[in-house]
């Protein structure tokens, strides 16, 4: 068995809205670069995506709203129908032949995941992929098939196995929360910022799941400003106690790099260093519950020139083994950049302090967010400590 792929085409770069719209897909090109420029990256890793089937789409999507898309892509569509499918939005415009480009990102994520089911590969990323906004019948913030839900349904029926969804996005995973809210083989973690602040404006602790799915939707909204220290502590005890409850066959992890203090759509106060530690410890939960399957998608990333290269390559190397990402990064790859940057690149791996004024409440936002980890947790660890009295009882 190998041990990681990566998926990638120029053609995923097809999934674009307009020039000046956020949701710029030439960040893969630039963390593509960065990898080969690093020696990340070898040529065998790289696999090609294909193309998702309808039948495919339909495991998530009606297919009523699959044929409103296509039609969209060929102009055929009206704009007061595209708006009631969300499309045709300032979020989510048409563009020609959307149906084919976002079908692409999808197909993507599938062939990670046979890569992975099939143990062709212990680990495989799509970084086109991750987007978790879309639901059955309508487009969302920018998401126009949502295929980690896609994936997560063709695992289940296909493969008929446990999986554990991850994001780490800033903004709540909503659109695969709500797709399984009522599952108990599917558990859904996202740890973004409080929706208070932020779209979808969902992801509260109490979503907790419904029916046979209670207690399988595990959500973790950080305060606004929220910095490094307190966001990996949410991190790293809510996976690994969500994984010890839920015990998957398989992770799949939505990397959305839009934490980052430098990201103009969110509020959070991150560094460069939660993305070395986010995929550190999925990878060592993977190994350690699901003798390695680890699937990885991108999602959202709003600063495309300072931090989603960075976040993305790390994510790429701890998935492969490779090198550890840690000073210079390579001068041509700065160089070659720098020349279509509107901003200053950075010129090291990690980011030189201070990169944000202090924040003043630091202490309360901390203490906030350990009492929501508290909460959102709460009924986990009551199952455990029931499973814990009974296995004694047993015994």
């Amino acid at each position: 068995m190998k041990n990681a792929a990566f998926i990638f085409s120029q053609e995923q770069q097809t999934y674009k809205f307009s020039n000046d719209h956020p949701f710029n897909q030439k960040r893969l090109d630039l963390t593509f670069d960065l990898l080969n420029k690093c020696n990340g990256i070898r040529e065998e890793d790289i696999l090609t995506p294909r193309m998702a089937t309808d039948e495919e789409l339909y495991l998530i999507h009606d297919k009523d709203y699959v044929d409103a898309i296509k039609r969209a892509g060929k102009g055929e569509l009206k704009s007061s129908i595209a708006n009631t499918f969300g499309i045709g939005t300032d979020d989510t415009p048409i563009f020609e032949n959307m149906h084919e480009a976002a079908a692409l990102l999808v197909g993507g994520t599938l062939t990670a995941v046979d890569l992975v089911m099939k143990e062709k590969y212990l680990h495989a990323c799509n970084l086109s992929g991750g987007l978790h906004h879309g639901f059955k019948g309508r487009a969302s913030g920018f998401c126009i098939y949502n295929d980690s839900s896609i994936a997560i349904e063709y695992i289940r029926k296909k493969y008929q196995a446990r999986v554990l969804y991850v994001d780490t996005d800033a903004h709540h995973g909503d659109g695969v929360q709500w797709a399984f809210y009522d599952q108990d083989d599917v558990c859904t973690l996202s740890i973004h910022e409080t929706g208070r602040f932020l779209f979808p404006g969902t992801g509260n602790i109490n979503e907790r799941g419904s029916g046979k799915g209670y207690g399988f939707s595990v959500n973790l909204p950080m305060d606004a400003f929220t910095e490094d220290d307190s966001w990996l502590d949410a991190y790293k005890t809510s996976l690994r106690e969500v994984a010890e409850f839920f015990k998957p066959d398989v992770i799949i992890t939505q990397n959305g790099a839009d934490s980052h203090y430098y990201d103009p759509l969110t509020h959070l106060c991150s560094t460069i260093d939660i993305y070395r530690e986010i995929p550190m410890l999925a990878h060592e939960i993977a190994h350690e519950f699901c003798n390695g399957k680890w699937i990885a998608v991108g999602g959202g990333g709003y600063d495309i020139w300072r931090v989603v290269p960075r976040a993305w390559a790390m994510l790429w190397m701890e998935m492969s083994d490779n090198r550890v990402a840690t000073g210079p990064l390579p001068k041509e790859w700065v160089e070659k950049w720098q020349k279509h940057a509107p901003v200053d690149l950075p010129k090291t791996w990690e980011d030189i302090p201070p990169i944000y004024p202090e924040i003043p409440r630091k202490k309360e936002i901390a203490e906030k967010n350990a009492l929501t980890v508290e909460k959102a947790l709460s009924h986990i660890r009551n199952e455990m400590y029931k499973r814990k009295n009974h296995s004694q009882t047993s015994t």
